[in-house]
């Protein structure tokens, strides 16, 4: 779990370089927050009270919020902005705020929060992402975190793949398609793709997984669209909601 989180968060940083023509499109913003040990109920109890509705106030959509599974310090977000300049201004506005400076202070008396800044990546939802919202807050369960790079270029048809087949056959064996992105930012844009799914329970994941892999249909989509080389194996962090993820 630990490897599987330093890569995402090497991704994350990787994703967040450099900016492109997306300033006037719907972006998402994937953070990853390390805490320092003993301090993530700390951070739980910022957002919740605190953090959530700020976000709100200066433009920002909170999505979804979830724990690495086995992990202690870590908090994985989304959020999504009007456009990647609202981003901008909406950041600006809420480190500005003296209500967010008041909050930040008094959660620092004991010691700062996070052990290092915040990672992110800006995200941009693919043609073929669910257009329904979410809706498992009140099912529990569990949430996978799945990144994909491409082979060189290979995107497109590892795009082709999971909107003609992969998805179908996720919600075939039990798993619920919940958003499917590109990286807005070079060299992620390149070539990866992130998305997020839906299990009923770790054991209901392992099943459909393997139901979905010894599918006919699925080895017959695989080979027709090159099995193996399209992309990588890819990074899986399976998440778990928090008490005041905004998924309803």
């Amino acid at each position: 779990m630990n490897k599987l989180l330093s890569s995402l968060a090497a991704l994350i940083l990787l994703g967040s370089i450099s900016m492109t023509n997306t300033a006037n499109a719907e972006v998402f913003e994937l953070r990853v927050y390390t805490t320092h040990e003993g301090k993530l109920d700390d951070l739980h109890a910022r957002f919740r009270d605190h953090t959530m509705k700020l976000f709100e106030k200066h433009g920002m959509t909170n999505i979804g919020y979830w724990v690495p599974e086995g992990s202690t310090n870590k908090l994985i977000y989304v959020i999504s902005h009007k456009s990647r300049d609202a981003a901008k201004k909406s950041w600006a506005g809420f480190v500005q705020d003296p209500n967010w400076q008041k909050v930040f202070k008094a959660s620092r008396v004991d010691g700062p929060l996070l052990s290092k800044a915040p990672e992110a990546t800006f995200l941009e939802a693919t043609d073929y992402t669910p257009k329904k919202k979410w809706s498992n807050k009140d099912e529990g369960g569990y949430f996978e975190l799945r990144i994909y790079q491409a082979a060189e270029g290979k995107l497109g048809k590892l795009d082709a793949r999971f909107r003609d087949h992969t998805m179908k056959l996720f919600e075939k064996h039990g798993m619920k398609n919940l958003a499917y992105w590109h990286a807005t930012d070079e060299p992620q844009s390149e070539d990866h793709l992130y998305y997020i799914i839906w299990h009923a329970s770790k054991d209901a994941a392992a099943a459909s997984w393997k139901g979905f892999i010894a599918d006919p249909d699925w080895k017959a989509a695989a080979a027709a669209s090159g099995v193996g080389r399209l992309a990588k194996p890819p990074i899986s962090v399976y998440m778990q909601s928090t008490d005041y993820s905004k998924i309803k």
